[in-house]
């Protein structure tokens, strides 16, 4: 019965909004109205699957009643095929109702700061930096989202040391979230004469895009340094003091940019990221204070955290956090990785429906 109870309270409270928007006090009330316009919305969905249910167990009550009740063959017939057909559909809608009770994360509607570095490994886990920041360019891409590189630390055969980007698009953070940890790849680098495998790694970082209201950032909490931007060849980009260092004086966190000419530009950036950081730091602490034990999460989140390798000998990839192997290594970091990010979500919801 506590299913049922929960969504008597949720149905309660959609009807006594709609009693309160119907209000001519509420109306006339701007502020109050499109607070109570966007919880009953909020409602909506879940409220119509409600009902639906409670419609599914009175047509199985008023199916039984006729078969209890005896009467014409014909009429318990048609009872009992209507009974039947109800007993399959109940539990469906059940497991629907589930899934939407599951506490939305509110993160996921943001847009994301990317951070890839290259971690054990020298040029080769460059390289495999690189890799891993065109797979997720590929994949943004194809959902018709927007990348931005914010700052870019390359190295001279087209590995990547660090990055930085933005991306922008509905459902960024919700799809990409558990992309953070540490990536492993095990191959023959081009430079290996004699064949052997390397392991090399990188860490990726998926960061929710926090605005000015999530964190508020004082102007005297800040240094800001500029310098010249480092660019390839001598280039004009190098001949100005347009690149920015931003540090954050209570935590010591540095943020730099100078991935664009406007020095203004470069310092917006830097704060985006900056902001985006500290909004993770607190986050944490909030979830450290409040979170019973979270054996039952997919990963961490934790950088340090090993989640997945990429084995090109075998052309495999392997999700350390669900067990999961596919064999189609290059089909992924062509940026179809919706069967791993697919897998994750529906791990993630089955063990949250475990807590319901």
């Amino acid at each position: 019965m506590l299913l049922l109870d929960k969504l008597e309270e949720i149905e309660n409270k959609y009807n006594e909004l709609t009693k309160l928007l119907e209000d001519p006090a509420v109306f006339s009330d701007y502020s109050k109205s499109q607070k109570y316009s966007k919880e009953r919305a909020e409602l909506g969905e879940i409220v119509k699957k409600i009902r639906e249910y409670k419609k599914t167990l009175s047509d199985m009550k008023d199916a039984e009643d006729i078969l209890s009740a005896g009467g014409e063959d014909g009429l318990k017939e048609l009872a009992l095929a209507e009974l039947d057909e109800l007993k399959e559909k109940k539990p469906r809608i059940e497991d629907e109702l589930k899934l939407m009770l599951i506490p939305k994360d509110p993160r996921d509607t943001k847009n994301i700061i990317l951070e890839i570095r290259a971690g054990t490994g020298g040029e080769e886990a460059a390289l495999f930096g690189a890799d891993l920041f065109r797979m997720y360019g590929k994949y943004a891409e194809g959902r018709g989202w927007k990348v931005e590189i914010m700052d870019i630390n390359s190295t001279g055969v087209g590995g990547i040391k660090e990055v930085i980007a933005s991306i922008q698009g509905k459902g960024a953070y919700s799809r990409l979230k558990y992309e953070s940890g540490t990536h492993r790849v095990q191959r023959v680098p081009a430079t290996e004469a004699s064949g052997r495998i390397h392991t090399s790694a990188a860490t990726v970082a998926v960061l929710p895009e926090a605005e000015e209201v999530d964190i508020k950032i004082e102007e005297k909490d800040l240094r800001v340094d500029t310098f010249c931007s480092s660019g390839p060849g001598g280039q004009g980009v190098n001949t100005t003091y347009s690149a920015v260092r931003i540090v954050h004086i209570p935590t010591g966190m540095v943020v730099s940019c100078q991935d664009s000419r406007s020095q203004i530009k470069n310092r917006e950036k830097a704060l985006k990221v900056l902001r985006s950081r500290l909004y993770e730091l607190e986050i944490e602490r909030q979830e450290r204070e409040i979170a019973k034990e979270r054996k039952s999460q997919v990963g961490s989140g934790d950088r340090s955290e090993r989640i997945r390798t990429y084995n090109f000998p075998q052309n495999r990839i392997t999700d350390h956090r669900i067990g999961l192997t596919l064999y189609k290594l290059q089909t992924v970091l062509e940026g179809e990785l919706d069967d791993i990010i697919d897998s994750l979500i529906t791990h993630y919801q089955a063990e949250k429906l475990k807590e319901l």
